[in-house]
Formats: structure tokens, sequence, C-alpha cells
């Protein structure tokens, strides 16, 4: 460490030319850092290898700050709420934003000039300038987050219903509220999101965010009926290989993978019948965001009568079982950025008002647990003012 330190000091000022805000103590850390060995997955003796778990994990990016954010949809990111939601991170301890790049409905939402993303004709430009909106958030300093819906998307289903589920009657299945899925056993749909993925890199992301990475709720009461292409795999490990996969492809290019996942599916076993298991997707990850908004809890969760009522006691306990799932794979757990509530949830029965006190409620639930990353949403992106978010 002395001849480490003895030649730091003699380049210490050419860096420091370059660099005026660099300290020698920054430098000392930033060698450290560099010095250290990826994470290794531990397996015991004779125990059989799984292949979706990864051997040697490294994130790829070590100084990413810690992260307290915000959702934007593509049309506040691409319109005049855009300068709004900055102004919030200036005034605030939030630092990062969460952008829809591929949306709920399956719209890639700027114009990526990739030929054949182009060609499929599911780019509508909901955000007219994406460097300009990236320069923005660079200025600001704000951590960049993009958000690409996977395998919920209505828009792919309707053009290419062979990569979608099939009714027997040939038409296209749909969900009560009209929303279709496509098949995560297809590699095509796997490399058509990650080619999606890459371009968000290449406009300047630093973490790409993977929402509904799942089968549809209830597909197992309706697996057999419909038509679709599978393989011998479980849908829980046709699910976890394409996470896998989706970070062996980003992990080169300098981005996070992050997955958001039900909340409850770090309560319960591994749910089957949409594909997920918590544990299989968290190790493929750099991030894992689970869901626990108060409001999709049942009455009895966490021993409440109405979960959403109760915003520090279902937060505690839901950040408690999360922890606790992940204590198998704690060699390489990823970095818990839980989603947590900024609506009110008025379809529940007994709900209340969400404000200052409920969302602080939460963050004080997390910190109690040692989780000091959070993702605000409101579908409206309209933020309560005032909270201390530290």
């Amino acid at each position: 460490m002395e001849m480490l330190l003895a030649l730091l000091m003699m380049i210490w000022g050419n860096l420091t030319g370059a660099h005026p805000d660099l300290t020698l103590d920054q430098l000392v850390l930033a060698a450290e850092e560099a010095n250290k060995p990826p994470i290794v997955s531990q397996m015991a003796p004779g125990a059989t290898p799984d292949p979706l778990r990864p051997i040697n994990k490294v994130d790829p990016q070590k100084d990413a700050p810690v992260v307290k954010g915000i959702y934007a949809t593509a049309y506040s990111a691409g319109g005049s709420r855009f300068n709004t939601l900055l102004k919030l991170l200036d005034d605030t301890d939030l630092n990062a934003m969460v952008v829809d790049i591929k949306d709920d409905r399956g719209y890639i939402t700027y114009r990526t000039g990739n030929p054949e993303l182009e060609a499929m004709g599911t780019t509508e430009k909901l955000i007219p300038d994406i460097g300009k909106m990236m320069a923005a958030m660079n200025e600001h300093q704000v951590y960049p987050i993009a958000r690409i819906v996977v395998f919920k998307d209505t828009v792919l289903a309707g053009k290419r219903p062979d990569l979608s589920f099939v009714n027997p009657d040939g038409s296209v299945w749909t969900n009560s509220k009209k929303d279709s899925f496509v098949n995560p056993y297809s590699k095509e749909i796997w490399d058509y999101n990650i080619a999606v993925a890459k371009e968000a890199a290449k406009a300047g992301f630093k973490e790409i965010q993977f929402d509904y990475v799942r089968f549809p709720e209830g597909f197992e009461t309706r697996a057999d009926k419909l038509k679709y292409t599978k393989d011998e795999r479980s849908r829980i490990d046709a699910v976890a290989s394409f996470v896998k996969y989706a970070r062996e492809q980003l992990t080169p290019l300098g981005v996070r993978v992050s997955v958001d996942i039900f909340g409850y599916a770090a309560s319960v076993p591994a749910a089957e019948g949409i594909g997920q298991d918590f544990n299989k997707i968290a190790e493929n990850t750099d991030v894992i965001c689970p869901m626990i908004y108060p409001s999709h809890y049942d009455t009895g969760w966490f021993k409440q009568k109405v979960p959403d009522a109760a915003p520090y006691a279902t937060i505690n306990g839901a950040a408690i079982d999360t922890l606790n799932k992940m204590k198998p794979i704690e060699d390489i757990k990823p970095v818990v950025r839980p989603w947590i509530q900024d609506f009110t949830a008025t379809w529940v029965p007994g709900h209340i008002a969400y404000g200052k006190h409920e969302v602080e409620e939460q963050i004080r639930a997390l910190k109690d647990n040692g989780i000091q990353e959070f993702l605000l949403w409101d579908a409206g992106n309209s933020y309560t003012p005032g909270v201390n978010y530290k």
C-alpha cells in the first residue's frame, strides 16, 4: 500500500491538473476499488451447478450513486412537465429519473435511428429529441434509467401473433384490460428488447430497467389452451434465462441491469404461474426493484387489516421479507431499490390519502432495514411537495 501511495503522490499533480476537483483521498479510493476482485459465486462441494447462476458478477457501475428516483412517462419526459420534474430533483435529495423508453403498450418512445427497430413499426415519437433530454439530465446531474416493458407488448403482439399467445379461434389473447403479452420463450423477443436496451445505452442511459419480466397473471389456468411456442424449460427458467442473457449482453456496455418484480414475490415461494422466482431473477441483476406499494397488498398482509392505511408497517414487513428472501444468494445479491407509493389508491377499500407523512413513513421503514435506495411511483408524475427524502 505504501508503494501504491508513493506512486499516486507522483501522479496526483498531473491528474488534478485535468481534474481539479479530484482529491488524493478520492484517488486512493478509486485505486482500491479498481483492485477489488469480482464477486465469485460459492457452491457447496458436490452440489450440481445451476446454469442460471452467474459465476463472476461484477457491477459495471461501481461509482453509481445511492439512487433516489422518480418515474416519468415518455409524455412527461418529452413535454413541458419535464422541466418541473428536473426542478424537483434540483430542489431535493432525489437524484434519478426512470423514463419510459419502451412503454406499457409496447411502443418505443423515440426515434432510435436503428433501421431494424424502426422497420418493426413499433416506434411512436413521444420524446421528440432524445439528445436534448439526455443533455438536460446530465446538466442537472440526474442519474438516467431507461424503463423497458418487456413481455407485456400489445403493439408487437398485434403485428406478430406468432410471437404472442393465440386463442383456439386464432385471435390474439388479451387480458381483461385488453393488454396482450408476447412469449418469454422466444429468443426473437429477447433480442428485440435487448436491441432497444442497447440503443438506450448508446443514448446515454446508465441503467436499463426491465419491467413486466413475466408471463400474464393467471397464465397457469390457460397455458394448455393457448397456442404458443415453448420448449422443455419451466416458465421460471424461461424468464430467468432472459434476465441472465440480457445482463450478459448489456454489462460490456457499462450499463447496469435492473428488474421490477412483484413485491409479494419475496414473501411467497416462486410464482410458477407467471414465471417469477425472486432469487433466480435477482442473482442475475445489478439492481432488484420489488414493487412494494402498500396498496398492492390484501387484507392480512403483515398483520394489517388495510395495508394501504399502514405505510410504515407494510413497507417494513416487505423489506424484511425481501432481505430474508435473498439470504441464500448473499454472495451475489444485487442492490435492493424498491418502488414505493406516492399516490392515493382510491380503489382500495379503507385506503388513506397519501401525502408527505405517508411517503416519509415508507422511506423511514426502508432506512430502518438498511435500505437506502428507492423509486417513487405516481402514474401521473405529480409528486408530493415538501417530502424529506434523506
